[in-house]
């Protein structure tokens, strides 16, 4: 009688229908009820960490918010021009003799009368550094992967050992990496080179073989049968189904090495980054935002001849969603 009268009382649903939907109706209340409640925990947490800022900042914190961009309005170049003449090392007609407008003595010459803008130059490096920390911590994360999959080597100590340290090498950030090795080894780009790929080791090395424990075991099995090696087994049973994966995410971590290389070059690791801390910290508006620029462009680049390559190698037919059907 209870759910017939609730089904009348639901668009005229019948007594099962009906209870789906009180049912449906509850958890739809109760959800709401967790989401006001997370949100109100956000703003509590939300408040209390700008509460902590300001106070940090001896009560200056929301008083000095309204001047939060005003570093970007006054840091402006003496003009347009300005920036295009630092990144291309030309000669400014602002030069004074100081170093501000000084963009031509750093060229880098390749001939007598041929040369690379010294930004261009730095970015050279930092990419440099990027590819290489890539190719080294790509190749050595494709060997260890494999002993860290539970479906090739089991549950052993081998895994354990394997996915122990890839989690060491990709705790501690790159930066925080670089800056131990530089004590070490002095300031300069191998440093830099070392940091990158001890942490893509253990980056990477975690997300293939997660790719490999979802790979299709039925060719490993049938390898198996006709007695083939464990290396022969991986060789031609998972590493055809995970590689282009494995190139996409190489890819990709190519484009965050980059950014972190860049980053390291400010705490010499040289590179761009190098320059950009000392532009910015001299006042230098011109050569700040050409650095900037280059930068921006360079990202642009590089995202767009990974999608590029990843088309060459896995093909246009993974891209063209829908068009199988038809």
């Amino acid at each position: 009688m209870a759910n017939a009268t609730a089904g009348n009382a639901i668009g005229g649903l019948g007594p099962s229908a009906a209870s789906v939907m009180h049912h449906y109706q509850q958890q739809l209340r109760t959800r709401r009820i967790y989401t006001l409640i997370a949100i109100a925990i956000f703003l509590v947490a939300l408040w209390a960490s700008l509460d902590f800022a300001n106070a940090a900042n001896s009560g200056k914190f929301f008083e000095r918010l309204p001047y939060m961009f005003d570093f970007i309005r006054n840091f402006v170049p003496d003009s347009p021009m300005e920036i295009v003449r630092a990144m291309f090392d030309l000669p400014s007609p602002y030069d004074d003799g100081s170093l501000k407008y000084d963009y031509t003595s750093e060229r880098v010459y390749v001939t007598e009368n041929f040369y690379i803008p010294h930004f261009i130059y730095q970015l050279i490096i930092t990419v440099n550094i990027a590819l290489i920390a890539t190719i080294l911590g790509s190749a050595i994360a494709f060997v260890l992967c494999f002993f860290a999959s539970t479906n090739l080597v089991g549950a052993g100590a081998t895994r354990w050992v394997v996915r122990r340290i890839m989690e060491v090498m990709r705790a501690f950030p790159e930066i925080v990496i670089a800056g131990l090795l530089t004590a070490i080894l002095s300031i300069g780009p191998i440093a830099a080179i070392i940091a990158i790929t001890v942490h893509t080791i253990g980056a990477l090395g975690k997300l293939f073989f997660e790719v490999v424990e979802n790979a299709d075991m039925r060719p490993d099995e049938g390898l198996r049968a006709a007695g083939a090696s464990w290396v022969e087994r991986v060789r031609f049973a998972i590493v055809p189904q995970v590689l282009p994966n494995f190139v996409s995410y190489a890819l990709l971590r190519a484009e965050i090495n980059i950014r972190a290389s860049t980053i390291i070059g400010a705490v010499g690791g040289g590179g761009i980054g190098e320059v950009f801390r000392l532009a910015i910290g001299r006042d230098h508006a011109a050569k700040t935002y050409a650095i900037v620029i280059l930068l921006f462009v360079t990202v642009i680049a590089v995202d767009q001849f990974s999608a590029w390559l990843r088309r060459r190698l896995i093909g246009n037919q993974s891209f063209e969603f829908g068009r199988g059907a038809a």
